[in-house]
């Protein structure tokens, strides 16, 4: 493939959270398999939340009193913060953008909500260790995560009562898909992930006199099948390969599936044993996925917008509860999916409220403004919008945000035409509402404050 300054700039909008200007100018010469390649390479490193220091079980709790109970549960939401802020700050700062993008993807795919900051540490990690590994790996260990076991209630899976929600959402949202099983197959890989469960240390414990030891016929295969008998099963079937590249594809791609591209990234993902780096330089080394169609089409979640602006202009925030805020009025507070399925993204991200906050964020932001938090806000939180609506007003935060805006503007190279500038700010084509905004504005930072102020901004 040609090298093009045009494709390593929708690669990384892909691939990471969009191109500085510092990390073009060293792509510049590069072909695109060297890009890709460089990406890869710089997500070689691996570095673990590790902010949560500990695990307090769900039966200390209930045994503690009242004024302990009130302790823990504070010094849990400021973890659960805590959490979240460590890994916005990661995606935003870490050169591993192809890892941390992926772990983003796997936070969705395994869409798990708990109350243990701990559990929620544990499999953000084991999200991020196998983000561009083995997807059995992956899956594996998944599953044997606390978080995951007392999300889908398989620590209440026992022989004689089979919890079926575990295996259920085994199938239907994690590897083969719905409509390639039946209900008969949910119902006899329950009983084979019966005894699965977690100690109170928070490890995995397979306990086996909670486990169903009895013949189980599952998609047409007749054992004494455990958990990872059912899981080699599902591995097994070309269906979850295609499963998964077809996530894969709308997230990378378009969400609109196309068939024959899918099929091929299939057969990349089944022969290589699911092995993800062979896929994923499959997808970004074809020259579809460069395509005119496929480019600059994606709505951007709103964690991608928000880490993509930290990154570009090198932002840190005095408060850092406002990104939280951010993730709240623009419907995607990580490690609070919505349900099991995750996030539904694509157009579902936009509304007339989220998107006249997307569009006001970034010069917010870039100019230490003041914005109304009254958007999308995450069931929970509906008490703390019911009770500012007592009060008769909105709630406004001063954003304490700080870009730094000599390095930025110093990254880009002397002599850079402010459509460059547009065009590496922006995935999508120059439109005349872009070439007017470049046309009437004289200096360099008026010009990207009102770029990033667009509705283009909020594609990738």
């Amino acid at each position: 493939m040609i090298s093009s300054i045009k494709y390593i700039r929708h690669l990384y909008a892909r691939a990471g959270f969009g191109i500085r200007f510092e990390e073009l100018k060293q792509a510049e010469n590069l072909s695109v398999k060297q890009a890709v390649a460089g990406l890869f390479k710089a997500s070689e490193t691996i570095i673990p939340a590790d902010i949560i220091a500990g695990n307090i079980s769900y039966k200390d709790f209930l045994q503690a009193n009242e004024g302990t109970k009130k302790m823990f549960l504070q010094e849990q939401r400021q973890q659960e913060k805590a959490l979240n802020i460590d890994w916005i700050n990661k995606m935003s700062t870490s050169d591993a953008q192809l890892r941390e993008k992926m772990t983003l993807f796997w936070h969705n795919h395994f869409a798990c909500r708990t109350q243990n900051a701990w559990y929620a540490q544990q499999l953000n990690n084991i999200q991020r260790n196998n983000a561009v590994g083995n997807f059995k790996t992956l899956l594996l260990e998944v599953s044997k995560a606390p978080a995951m076991l007392q999300f889908l209630n398989n620590q209440q899976n026992q022989k004689n009562h089979p919890n079926e929600n575990f295996a259920r959402e085994l199938m239907e949202l994690f590897t083969i898909g719905r409509g390639n099983y039946t209900e008969q197959d949910v119902k006899e890989s329950a009983r084979a992930f019966t005894g699965w469960g977690f100690n109170k240390q928070g490890s995995f414990v397979a306990r086996p006199a909670l486990h169903d030891t009895g013949q189980k016929t599952f998609l047409g295969n007749t054992g004494n099948f455990g958990g990872e008998d059912i899981i080699n099963i599902l591995l097994a079937k070309k269906e979850t390969a295609r499963f998964i590249c077809t996530k894969l594809y709308k997230y990378f791609v378009n969400e609109t599936p196309d068939a024959l591209h899918i099929n091929a990234m299939a057969e990349v993902f089944y022969s290589n044993n699911y092995e993800l780096k062979p896929l994923l330089e499959f997808v970004f080394t074809a020259d579809w996925f460069y395509a005119e169609k496929n480019t600059g089409n994606l709505i951007k979640a709103p964690v991608e917008f928000i880490v993509g602006l930290n990154r570009q202009f090198y932002i840190t925030y005095q408060n850092p509860d406002v990104v939280l805020q951010f993730e709240r009025a623009l419907g995607q507070v990580l490690f609070y999916p919505p349900n099991v399925a995750g996030w539904p993204g694509g157009r579902n991200w936009i509304d007339s409220s989220s998107l006249m906050y997307r569009i006001k964020i970034p010069s917010t932001v870039l100019n230490g403004g003041v914005i109304d938090f009254s958007g999308k806000v995450d069931p929970e939180d509906e008490a703390f919008i019911a009770t500012t609506r007592k009060q008769k007003e909105a709630v406004t935060t001063k954003v304490q945000a700080q870009a730094d805006w000599d390095k930025f503007l110093n990254s880009i190279p002397g002599g850079t035409g402010k459509t460059t500038i547009a065009q590496t700010i922006l995935a999508t084509s120059i439109s005349s509402n872009i070439t007017e905004i470049i046309n009437k504005t004289t200096d360099t930072k008026t010009l990207v404050i009102e770029l990033v102020s667009t509705p283009e901004y909020q594609l990738c």
